[in-house]
Order: C-alpha cells, then sequence, then structure tokens
C-alpha cells in the first residue's frame, strides 16, 4: 500500500471512515498487492463432494449380451432400465449407457467435456482378492466407514494423522495461498481445503458472507467497531492486537468478497433453483473476481448429501443423479458464458462405491466406484479406468458385491495434482502411495 501503512487501513476499515463502495475499491486494491505472484496461465479446481457414498456404478449401465444380463440378475429391483446410449473413445464390450436420471449432462459427453473414470478407491497398493483374504499385502484400514473413507479421501492418502488435506497442501506447495480468495469453500471448513498453515475462506450459496456483529442496526455495531480499533492501536505485540489484527483480515476479506461478487455476472436463467446450483452458481461468480484478486491458482468446495442409500433408493438415487447432472449442465454453461471451461475443472469425490447387490430396499456400504471429471481440459467422451462387470463373485469381489478398486484414487488425485502445476516430487509428497501404481494408466488430460 502506498498510502499509508496496514494498520491505518485496518483502522480505517473498522472506523467506517469510507463508503462501503470507497472501502470496496480500496480493499480490492490494496489486498492484491498482498496476493501470491499470479501463475502464468489460471487454473481452478472445483471438488465436489457427494456424502454418503455414491452408488456410482449405477450411473453406467451395460446396454446388451451377458454384461446386461449378469447386471439385471444382480441389481434385481435397482438395476436401471431405459439407459442412454454413450460411445465412448474406448470401445465398452456390450456397450454403455448412462443412467437417464443423467441425461442433462449427456451433451456434456458427447461434447468431450465430461468423463468418467471406473473403479476407483482406497488403495494402498495393487490387490488382489487373494491377498485381500489372506492379508497378505496392504490392505486400508476402515474400508466401510463413512468418516475414515471421507478423510482418506480429503487427506490425498490411507490412514494417518494428518489434519491438512491435498487441496489446501497443493496450493501451499505451488504457493499460491497467500491470498484468502485463493482457497473458497461453499461448505465450511473441510479437511480436503485445510493446509499446514492455512483454511478456505468461506463463502454463503448466495454467494454473500458477513461479519455477525456488524449487522446490527443499533449502538453495537459502532461500539464493537470502536473496540476492535483501539485494539489495533495497541500494536501485534499482546493478545488484544493480535485478535484485532485477525478479525481485521476476516472483516477485510469479508467486504472485499462481497464487492468483488456484487461486480460479477448474475448468470440470470442459468441456475436451478437447488443447493448443489445455488453453491456451483457462487463459484461461477468468484471464478469471474480471479483476476481482481490477482489469482493464478484457485480451489473451492461444494457438496451434496443423501448418497447413503440404505433405503429408498429407486426413489432417491436418481433425483439425486438428476440434481447432480442439472448442477454440473448449469455450471459448464455459466463457465462457457464467461471463458473459463479451459481453466476449470470440476470432479466428484465421494466416501466409497456400495454393494452391487440389493439389501432389499437400497445398498450397502461398498468400495471401488465412479467418479465424474468435467472441464475443457478433460479427455471427455470417455471412460477411462476399468468399466466392471456389474454381476456377484467376479474375480474382485469381497463380497455382497464390494468391488476391490481397479485404480487407487491416489492416482486420479495426482491427474489433477499435475494438472493444476505440480511436479512429480510434489505428487509424491502429497500421495505417497502413487509410488506403488504405474504412473501412466490413467491419462485423464489432454
Amino acid at each position: 500500500m502506498s498510502q499509508f501503512n496496514r494498520r491505518e487501513f485496518l483502522s480505517l476499515c473498522l472506523k467506517g471512515g469510507v463508503s462501503l463502495a470507497a472501502l470496496s475499491q480500496l480493499q480490492l486494491g490494496a489486498m492484491s498487492a498482498f496476493a501470491a505472484e499470479s501463475a502464468s496461465d489460471f487454473k481452478a479446481l472445483v471438488c465436489i463432494f457427494l456424502y454418503g457414498g455414491n452408488d456410482s456404478f449405477n450411473m453406467l449401465v451395460p446396454l446388451e449380451g451377458e454384461s446386461l444380463t449378469a447386471y439385471q440378475a444382480t441389481r434385481q429391483t435397482l438395476a436401471v432400465s431405459g439407459a442412454l446410449a454413450l460411445n465412448p473413445l474406448t470401445p465398452v464390450a456390450d456397450g454403455i449407457g448412462l443412467n437417464p436420471a443423467m441425461a442433462s449432462c449427456k451433451p456434456l459427453f458427447d461434447d468431450g467435456k465430461l468423463a468418467f473414470v471406473s473403479s476407483l478407491g482406497s488403495l494402498m497398493a495393487p490387490l488382489s482378492l487373494t491377498e485381500y483374504k489372506q492379508k497378505s499385502a496392504a490392505i486400508p484400514a476402515h474400508l466401510f466407514s463413512h468418516n475414515d473413507q471421507q478423510a482418506t479421501w480429503m487427506r490425498g492418502r490411507e490412514h494417518d494423522s494428518l489434519s491438512h488435506g491435498w487441496g489446501g497442501r497443493m496450493l501451499e506447495l505451488l504457493s499460491a495461498n497467500n491470498h484468502f480468495a485463493a482457497n473458497v469453500s461453499l461448505d465450511g471448513v473441510n479437511q480436503w481445503q485445510r493446509g499446514q498453515a492455512s483454511n478456505p475462506f468461506t463463502l454463503s450459496k448466495s454467494g454473500v458472507t458477513s461479519i455477525r456483529a456488524f449487522q446490527s442496526s443499533g449502538n453495537r455495531t459502532p461500539s464493537f467497531r470502536a473496540l476492535i480499533n483501539e485494539l489495533a492501536q495497541s500494536g501485534s505485540g499482546n493478545f488484544g492486537g493480535a485478535y484485532s489484527q485477525g478479525l481485521g483480515s476476516a472483516i477485510g476479506n469479508t467486504e472485499a468478497m462481497n464487492a468483488a461478487m456484487a461486480q460479477a455476472p448474475a448468470f440470470d436463467g442459468v441456475f436451478s433453483d437447488n443447493s448443489l446450483s445455488a453453491q456451483l452458481k457462487a463459484v461461477a461468480k468468484s471464478l469471474t473476481r480471479a483476476p481482481a484478486f490477482g489469482l493464478g491458482r484457485q480451489v473451492y468446495f461444494v457438496s451434496m448429501g443423501g448418497f447413503d442409500t440404505h433405503d429408498d433408493q429407486a426413489i432417491n438415487h436418481p433425483l439425486l443423479l438428476q440434481t447432480l447432472a442439472t448442477a454440473l449442465t448449469e455450471f459448464d454453461t455459466a463457465l462457457g458464458q464467461v471463458g473459463l471451461r479451459d481453466s476449470v475443472t470440476s470432479f466428484t469425490m465421494s466416501d466409497f462405491g456400495r454393494t452391487l447387490t440389493s439389501n432389499g430396499d437400497g445398498t450397502d456400504h461398498g468400495w471401488a466406484g465412479v467418479q465424474m471429471l468435467m472441464g475443457g481440459a478433460v479427455r471427455g467422451g470417455d471412460i477411462h479406468g476399468k468399466v466392471e462387470l456389474q454381476s456377484r463373485g467376479v474375480a474382485n469381489d469381497v463380497g455382497g458385491g464390494r468391488l476391490i478398486p481397479a485404480f487407487a484414487n491416489e492416482q486420479y488425485f495426482a491427474q489433477l495434482a499435475l494438472w493444476f502445476g505440480l511436479s512429480a516430487a510434489q505428487q509424491l509428497e502429497l500421495f505417497p502411495n502413487l509410488a506403488n501404481f504405474n504412473a501412466g494408466e490413467l491419462s485423464l488430460f489432454r
């Protein structure tokens, strides 16, 4: 800041000495001076976490032959009919179709903007059914536990005492975490975005956030501002000064983000009225303001719940998939309108896949599953990984249609990290089990 120092700037903010509009412009200019040096090309990753364990194998359905017969016999009342035929770049025996509930995103696949990655899950090394039964090889712990597997996907490695995740650490390794808007969550604090020395900035689904203490129209707001300003003047070498500095930063970040979002496109008529669409709308608006913040890299986290479909799966799961597909399609439309398709990659994560067999009304916790990957840089129009025969008793079935993954989730993460700009050494630092797999088995980007 050229005209006055940071403490004076904070003091002015807290005193309310400038209008909101003027303050926001000042903050936007001032904070860009503290931003990390921008990368030569802007890139953003958007993580869509599907809480509960998506029955993701039921997103892709065999069309004919033995594959269809085995699928229908195994899935019984949960078997999907009316699948929409896909023509992936890598042919699939007996053909493959998209769950009709996801019809809205079929054009994305056909146009090469969307891909599926099949037979992914937690693995420490390649694992056979014999090794699993004899416990003669490394087996991930707590395989069918929601909390443990959510943490594993967010940490980027098998059970560990780590409190941070691979999303936040990527930014730190690239020295791209010095600006609050580089790491934005639409679903509160989560482990994926937590770094060793950083946390995500939380944005509301409406795209606007606020400091509660400053919402009152009575005497409390001016008094609180005056108190914080007095603490700020006491210096940062004591508790009061440190507290005011932290709070002042939060206030400044909030005002700056609100001002930036106010200048973003409205995307009127693009997004539906559901929680995931609302989150992705806020992400789209925020993405357009990255140049104002001088950002070269960003990560976002959004989420959707309800995928623990032990009951009523035949009714609930199609509705969940429809919402997911609709939101993805709308997000792609928004990114296309502002020319950001090639710069943004969206991807799904979930606790685990589910059993191929029915429990009578739904499915139970499984292992391997299918994830989705969307963006202009993605090798879309294809199903990467391995299209599994959905049949009980296959060579990688540990029981009840719980399939051992053919590919580790760390291989999936490493591909995302590679596109984001991490070196091979940095990928190994984040995903240590990667050394146990063939790095060239998955190639997800152009």
